[in-house]
């Protein structure tokens, strides 16, 4: 039996991984005393203690203590921290074709941004055909639920006295400095930023991210069909990536369809002027916990999917 250690376990994050790994008989949650949440030296002796440990906390909380555990025990962050770092593998499993052995051999692995997720799947693909150039400049949008917020924002969405413009979409990011983009960038090879609008709006999770592409960036003529059929050979056999065929039947694609789910959906929308990429998935899921969990059974060497089909 493996023992998994959750640094920061009443967070949004740290509880949904809870909810995928508490029934799991091939581990056992290791739990610190409530009142050593934040003594550093309690936490390294559970992460010692531990065969892989979760950190699910702030930047610096995380950084804080990824400095101090052994350079032999195996961390999976989830902040945002450690993410273009070097010493650290992106736990990514369907970035590249040795990602996964990549993963499964790291002592430290940074688990994917929840808008960063789609932008990349969508774009790298492209960008290794050599379909789109590495210095397009793009321009993305991405709708989520507001439990990406953490904890602060959900308590503000659910207030019983919130502002009543809380129940519009409100578009964030507005200096173009989102904690995202430098991995939105390495991660697909791209040499420039992309216009990034992120939307927070009223509903629990799930978010759809969508890149908005034009015929002249492309390097050879191709309409959507054609990407279409690059995204679908490249995530062919992939248990939590699916290239649909075409768009829902009543012409909308919504923001939450996959709300509760690990998987990610991808679309090829518009004409052959002017293109859309769209990948609809869930910011506690793909995005964010099951997430974790994807790259946990990867590190233990147990089936991928286990505990989030």
């Amino acid at each position: 039996m493996y023992k998994v250690f959750i640094d920061g376990a009443h967070g949004t994050t740290g509880l949904r991984i809870i909810d995928y790994l508490s029934g799991r008989e091939d581990l056992q949650l290791l739990e610190i005393e409530p009142g050593y949440r934040k003594d550093i030296d309690a936490r390294l002796r559970m992460i010692k203690d531990a065969d892989v440990s979760i950190l699910c906390l702030p930047d610096q909380a995380a950084a804080e203590i990824a400095a101090v555990a052994p350079a032999d025990a195996v961390l999976i962050d989830t902040s945002s921290r450690h993410r273009t770092s070097d010493g650290w593998i992106y736990g990514m499993p369907e970035l590249t074709a040795d990602q996964r052995s990549l993963i499964k051999n790291s002592a430290r692995i940074s688990n994917p941004g929840c808008h960063a997720s789609g932008f990349i799947l969508l774009v790298r693909p492209l960008i290794d055909a050599g379909l789109l150039d590495s210095s397009a400049l793009l321009n993305c949008f991405c709708m989520t639920g507001y439990s990406g917020g953490g904890k602060s924002m959900i308590s503000r969405y659910e207030s019983p006295d919130r502002p009543a413009s809380l129940g519009s979409p409100g578009q964030y990011g507005l200096s173009q400095s989102h904690k995202h983009l430098p991995e939105m960038i390495k991660m697909t090879g791209l040499t420039h930023q992309p216009c990034f609008s992120p939307v927070v709006s009223d509903f629990y999770n799930g978010m759809v991210m969508t890149v908005q592409l034009h015929s002249s960036q492309l390097s050879r003529p191709a309409g959507p069909d054609d990407i279409r059929e690059i995204l679908a050979g490249r995530y062919a056999g992939e248990p939590l990536i699916k290239v649909s065929d075409e768009v829902p039947s009543d012409g909308f694609i919504y923001s939450d369809p996959m709300a509760g789910s690990n998987g990610m959906d991808l679309y090829v929308t518009g004409n052959s002027d002017r293109i859309l990429l769209i990948a609809v998935y869930d910011n506690l899921g793909k995005g964010a916990s099951g997430a974790a969990v994807q790259n946990l059974n990867i590190v233990l060497g147990t089936e991928e999917t286990k505990g989030l089909l």
